[in-house]
């Protein structure tokens, strides 16, 4: 479907308190009314998402943010100036504009202006902010073209606009910490970020995660998978008796019995090919999924390294 073309029907559905599918530059959302508390519920009914796990909460820009917090602090000007619209998430003390259900029923919330012309351009037309998290059941690989959304939600109204561009979620900020903390790591990255950040670790025994993308196990594929070094997939290999796919970093050769996906050896590419890689492997019903593991080298390896620490938690 044209993107343009559908965004009156796609207006006329959040209105009406329905779910649409929406591109962003990171992966594609599950979007819907963030002031209906009848729509957010369909949200976290059709992702069969915990009720513990917030939502993202989408804004045209930093004036419609405002007036859902409770105290909008000169930092987070300062960060919206800097990276909205992209892939930066604050988090903020919530005001009574957000429907409860999509913080979680917590005292925070979550807010990101997406670095998309047809997410803002709904946004503008709606008027009103929306939550949108990844357009895909809870816990499974996220999705990053219109295909991977209709595979879960065939019926659902899908704006496309093709690949997303970033790959992977939003790097999430709170400000309520002081200093602020780094929630989960993305394409915006610490050093662009140029401010001192916490360097603990979130206190465990704080019971609201104030962000989505921390539970252990997220982004993951059926099949099991593992991340593994390139010194042990040739015996991992041939240890298998069943066919098995390998998402290769360096890897060029594997049993014949075996099949390998090449990923990007940069990581921008390899961030925009990973959840389409997974999804691929995933298609072949393999008996595993190896996933050789990239370098830490750059914040933006470490982010890719925590989507795969997460999506290999349970195997």
């Amino acid at each position: 479907m044209n993107a343009s073309a559908d965004l009156g029907r796609a207006v006329a559905l959040l209105n009406a308190g329905e779910c649409i599918g929406i591109p962003t530059e990171t992966v594609y959302g599950l979007a819907a009314d963030a002031t209906n508390p009848a729509a957010v519920a369909r949200v976290f009914a059709l992702k069969q998402r915990p009720a513990h796990n917030p939502l993202i909460v989408h804004v045209a820009d930093a004036d419609m943010a405002r007036p859902l917090v409770a105290h909008w602090p000169d930092l987070a000007t300062d960060l919206c100036n800097r990276f909205w619209p992209g892939p930066l998430t604050l988090v903020l003390h919530a005001s009574d504009r957000i429907v409860p259900a999509a913080r979680a029923h917590g005292p925070t919330v979550a807010l990101r202006c997406p670095d998309h012309p047809v997410a803002l351009e709904l946004l503008r037309a709606f008027g009103r902010p929306l939550v949108a998290p990844s357009a895909n059941r809870s816990g499974s690989v996220s999705p990053t073209t219109p295909a991977h959304v209709r595979a879960d939600f065939p019926d659902l109204l899908i704006l496309d606009a093709g690949p997303c561009r970033i790959g992977i979620e939003s790097t999430v900020l709170s400000l309520v910490h002081d200093p602020p903390r780094l929630l989960r790591p993305g394409a915006v990255t610490p050093e662009m970020l140029d401010i001192p950040l916490a360097d603990d670790p979130p206190d465990a025994a704080d019971p609201h995660l104030h962000s989505p993308g921390r539970l252990a196990s997220h982004y993951a594929p059926t099949a099991p998978a593992s991340l593994v070094t390139a010194a042990d997939l040739p015996r991992l290999l041939q240890e298998q008796r069943k066919p098995c796919i390998l998402l290769a970093y360096s890897t060029t050769a594997a049993p014949a019995l075996h099949t390998i996906i090449a990923m990007p050896t940069d990581a921008p590419a390899y961030a925009a090919r990973l959840y389409a890689a997974l999804r691929e492997a995933d298609a072949h019903h393999p008996a595993h999924i190896f996933i050789e593991s990239p370098p830490t080298d750059s914040s933006l390896w470490r982010a890719i390294h925590d989507r795969l620490a997460r999506a290999t938690a349970h195997s």
